[in-house]
C-alpha cells in the first residue's frame, strides 16, 4: 500500500506527472511549477523548503512498473472535491509551457482527468484557457 499525500504534495505529483510523462522535463516546465507553486493561493501555507523532497518522491515512485498508476491513485485519494479542476488545471499549465503537447502528455493528461473526475467540458474549457495563456507570437 502507498503512502499518503498531503493535498499540497498531491497537486505537485501532479504537475510532476505531467512534466514527466514524456521523459523529459523541460526547463519551461519546470520554470512553470515554480511560479505555480510561487503565485497561486492554494500554496501560500506551503513550505517551498520540502519541494525537493516531494518531487524525488513522486521521481522515484515513476520509476516503479506501476508507477503512474499508483502516483494517480495517491493524488485522487488526496486532493478534496473542490481542488480536482485545480490539479488538472496545473497540469495542463505544465503541459502547455513549453509550447507542444507530446503523445504522451496528452495521454497522462486523459488517464488524470478520468481518475480525478473532471468532466469533458470542463477539461476542454482548462485546456483551452492554459492554450491561451502560453500562446507566443
Amino acid at each position: 500500500m502507498s503512502q499518503q499525500l498531503d493535498v499540497h504534495s498531491a497537486l505537485i505529483y501532479t504537475m510532476v506527472l505531467a512534466s514527466a510523462a514524456d521523459s523529459e522535463m523541460t526547463g519551461p516546465e519546470v520554470g512553470v511549477m515554480s511560479e505555480i507553486i510561487k503565485l497561486l493561493p492554494v500554496f501560500e501555507a506551503y513550505d517551498l523548503a520540502t519541494l525537493s523532497t516531494t518531487a524525488a518522491g513522486c521521481a522515484e515512485l515513476l520509476a516503479d512498473e506501476n508507477g503512474i498508476d499508483e502516483a494517480l491513485e495517491m493524488i485522487d485519494r488526496a486532493l478534496p472535491e473542490k481542488l480536482r479542476e485545480t490539479a488538472y488545471a496545473l497540469a495542463v499549465d505544465v503541459v502547455a509551457a513549453d509550447g507542444k503537447a507530446s503523445q504522451e502528455e496528452l495521454r497522462l493528461l486523459e488517464m488524470l482527468r478520468h481518475k480525478i473526475g473532471v468532466g469533458r467540458l470542463e477539461a476542454a474549457a482548462i485546456e483551452r484557457g492554459a492554450g491561451a495563456r502560453f500562446r507566443k507570437l
